[in-house]
């Protein structure tokens, strides 16, 4: 008789394209966020939490190369039949919310979001199918007023955070600028705007990619397409030369000033009545934002900025940090973009039928801590607690009012809670906690009302680097009266922040 087989054990395994976060990492983004709600709200924008997931039907087919339902998003069947996914971002949710709420939400309405968004694209080193944005909208604000208020709130919510003026720039553009291109191109017809629409949509995906293709990359996918290294191949808008030479012409039109690019924009747009009205606002855009305050060295007019889906209607906008790293070749290179958006008023019309000018910027907040841990802002580590000790089973009563009386003072705290047995294995673990302090108490010291208090971080500098006589005159362990164990232990904590 066949022995029944054992249950097969689960592979412990983050799926592919996903990952983990720990400690400090959460830690960090949760205070980095804190900030930048703290200038949100400065701004007057209200916080808004939606749906993680949503009807197929209200996100839309706006993600790149999507021709079916559940293709680019998480996507499945509902019980009554109908289609649901995972947001792709929280551009799309607010339009839904927007059009569901209309009688409700004052108008203009202004918001931010903060999560996870899902998005089914193949992976890559550090690109996952799960990541956290932060976006700012507002929504019912015709005026490019409000475009130009978002550039501004970005440039603010970049240097609050520590990213200094200098290290970034906010760089705008105007779709309609490049629809005024394309029509002097002939893959925009204004009598037929659906006609080219497939190969518009792989000229704008084209040029957003400049970045990381460069002009010969993107000028592959303006023609017949590109292979990349791993042999995938990417179909190509299919342009003549003479079509692909005025889309170049126009990532390659910005000039030393604003004004002179402004120009040089005038041109490439000729008589198109689109591609002028864009270039207007681009210099009223320019204009709010010179009387603010927020010159060229913080905000700037960059043809090359499209942004690559397909939603927005006019002024659009990115945010790339200037200030060099080097990469996992070790070549050195621009860090790059950290957050874009622009002005969407066709999204909240799905809906309702009824235009709704909408304009809003979204911050990659993964991309944002990297960049900041890059300019050794934030470390990538974060104190542990202090740990009190067991070194009587018994006495757990005693442990847990020591560490209750260090957390009512706000200085976090924990009692070890593992075998207590090795007392070297509750030291190795607050060394594993980052632990800075440790409080420890037998029997003798509970008799005598002390206790001792070992500081970990002098401790490991002492055994780094100290001599046997510096480590004589400065022991990292004292004893001192139990009644002052929070006072010593807060001013052990601030000398070591301090």
């Amino acid at each position: 008789m066949a022995k029944d087989r054992k249950p097969r054990r689960p592979r412990a395994e983050t799926p592919k394209g996903f990952r983990d976060y720990f400690g400090a990492e959460v830690t960090e983004r949760t205070a980095m966020l804190a900030q930048i709600a703290e200038v949100y709200h400065r701004y007057g924008f209200d916080p808004l939490e939606s749906s993680g997931v949503e009807t197929v039907e209200a996100l839309g087919k706006f993600l790149p190369d999507v021709d079916r339902p559940n293709e680019g998003v998480f996507a499945w069947q509902d019980d009554d039949a109908g289609w649901v996914a995972l947001r792709y971002d929280l551009t799309a949710p607010l339009a839904r919310v927007a059009a569901q709420y209309r009688n409700d939400l004052p108008s203009p309405y202004r918001r931010y979001a903060m999560g996870p968004v899902w998005r089914n694209e193949k992976p890559g080193p550090g690109r996952f199918r799960q990541f956290y944005q932060c976006d700012a909208d507002t929504v019912g604000a015709p005026s490019v007023a409000a475009d130009a208020e978002i550039c501004a709130m970005l440039s603010d919510t970049l240097e609050a955070v520590g990213i200094p003026r200098g290290d970034y720039l906010v760089r705008v553009n105007n779709r309609k600028v490049l629809n005024g291109v394309m029509e002097v191109a002939g893959v925009l017809d204004p009598a037929d705007p659906d006609r080219f629409a497939d190969e518009r949509g792989i000229v704008l995906r084209a040029i957003d990619k400049l970045d990381r293709l460069g002009p010969a990359g993107v000028r592959a996918l303006l023609g017949a397409g590109r292979e990349d290294q791993s042999g995938d191949f990417t179909k190509g808008a299919g342009l003549a030369d003479e079509q692909a030479d005025v889309v170049m012409g126009f990532m390659e039109a910005k000039r030393d000033s604003g004004a002179a690019t402004v120009a040089r924009l005038r041109e490439l747009v000729g008589d198109s009545k689109t591609g002028t009205e864009g270039v207007d606002e681009l210099e009223t855009i320019a204009d709010l934002l010179a009387a603010q305050g927020y010159g060229p060295d913080r905000v700037e007019i960059d043809p090359s900025v499209v942004r690559g889906l397909g939603y927005y209607t006019g002024p659009v906008f990115e945010a790339e940090l200037t200030f060099e790293i080097t990469d996992e070749k070790g070549r050195p290179r621009q860090f790059g973009s950290v957050a874009g958006g622009g002005r969407y008023d066709d999204l909240v019309k799905r809906f309702t039928g009824q235009a709704v000018p909408a304009t809003g910027v979204s911050i990659g907040v993964d991309r944002l801590l990297a960049a900041l841990r890059a300019k050794g802002r934030t470390s990538g580590e974060t104190q542990g607690p202090v740990i009190v000790t067991v070194m009587d089973r018994n006495r757990m009563a005693d442990y847990q009012a020591m560490a209750g009386e260090l957390r009512q003072a706000g200085i976090r705290a924990e009692v070890y809670l593992g075998n207590p047995k090795n007392f070297g294995n509750q030291l190795k673990y607050a060394d594993k906690r980052a632990s800075p302090v440790a409080v420890i108490q037998g029997e003798d010291e509970a008799a005598r009302g002390v206790v001792q208090i070992k500081d970990l971080v002098l401790g490991a500098k002492i055994a780094e680097n100290a001599s046997l006589e510096e480590w004589k005159s400065q022991p990292a362990q004292r004893e001192i009266p139990r009644a002052d164990l929070v006072t010593e232990i807060r001013a052990m904590l601030d000398r070591e922040e301090g």
